[in-house]
């Protein structure tokens, strides 16, 4: 690897780190484009190393949201198991799907959740004439930096459970980690405030990662010499975006989120249709 390979690595991981952890969804959603689009690393091998710096961004910034008290443990670890389930069938589907269907899921995955955003900022002006069933155990509450606390509930936990089985089974194939399936899935489905599901699913997701990237280190698909700059680069910006989080404003957030989701879509749909922006063929 030349240095100034590394140094792109580097510094393109620090700032997908930091962008990913500020949103809650770790840095995988950036570092698979920055692998295959500019560096020009094979897709399987992108979602490996991608999977290795979910996991690193998920422990260096759990630890902050755990202390600022945006994180609901119990409903992680309830939502947890769904998505376990799916990475475990993400992770037989490996070698199976072809990198074209690969490139156009993600594709989709990013338009939906942007999607699944916009409708979400929606639902929060349009009362709902439906009531929603609620789990008491699972409530919480967060306390914004003006001070002001707010409780919430949580919504349609089957409909969230499933939700999280097709986010562990994407999160396997294409080493995103599933923040971003799963944030606008607590947001929108389960009705959960944008600082909660950001923060609940960066600790999810790490959890996640352990076993989908354990499963391509033994199949031989992990480049570690490639894995080294992305996870120096992915610890160093996850503890600056989780800073970032805890003091960003919820619809900045979700504004951010949006534009970035869209953006990342538009190479990646490219690459699905044989166009090969940056891909080594």
């Amino acid at each position: 690897m030349t240095g100034a390979l590394f140094a792109l690595l580097f510094f393109g991981s620090l700032a997908a780190g930091a962008l990913g952890s500020a949103l809650g969804m770790a840095g995988g959603i950036f570092v698979v484009p920055m692998l295959t689009l500019v560096a020009g690393v094979p897709f399987p091998t992108a979602v490996a190393v991608s999977l290795v710096s979910v996991i690193a961004c998920s422990c260096a910034s759990a630890p902050l949201f755990l202390s600022a008290g945006l994180t609901n443990l119990r409903l992680a670890v309830v939502l947890e198991v769904a998505t376990a389930s799916g990475a475990l069938l993400g992770v037989l589907m490996v070698g199976v799907v072809p990198d074209a269907i690969l490139y156009g899921i993600f594709a989709v995955v990013l338009l939906v959740s942007a999607a699944q955003m916009i409708t979400g900022r929606q639902d929060r002006t349009t009362p709902s004439p439906i009531r929603a069933p609620r789990y008491p155990s699972l409530a919480g509450s967060i306390t914004e930096r003006a001070g002001v606390t707010t409780a919430y509930q949580v919504s349609r936990l089957p409909l969230g459970g499933g939700l999280m089985f097709g986010a562990g089974t994407l999160s396997a194939l294409l080493g995103i980690g599933s923040g971003v399936l799963k944030i606008p899935a607590m947001d929108a489905a389960m009705k959960l405030p944008i600082k909660v599901s950001s923060a609940t699913a960066n600790l999810m997701i790490g959890v996640t990662a352990c076993g989908a990237a354990a499963a391509y280190l033994l199949s031989g698909a992990l480049d570690l010499e490639l894995s080294a700059p992305v996870v120096l680069g992915s610890l160093a910006g996850s503890v600056l975006g989780a800073k970032i989080l805890v003091k960003a404003s919820g619809p900045t957030l979700r504004i951010v989120f949006t534009i970035v989701l869209v953006a990342l879509a538009v190479p990646m749909a490219a690459n699905a249709f044989g166009m090969n922006w940056g891909v080594s063929v």
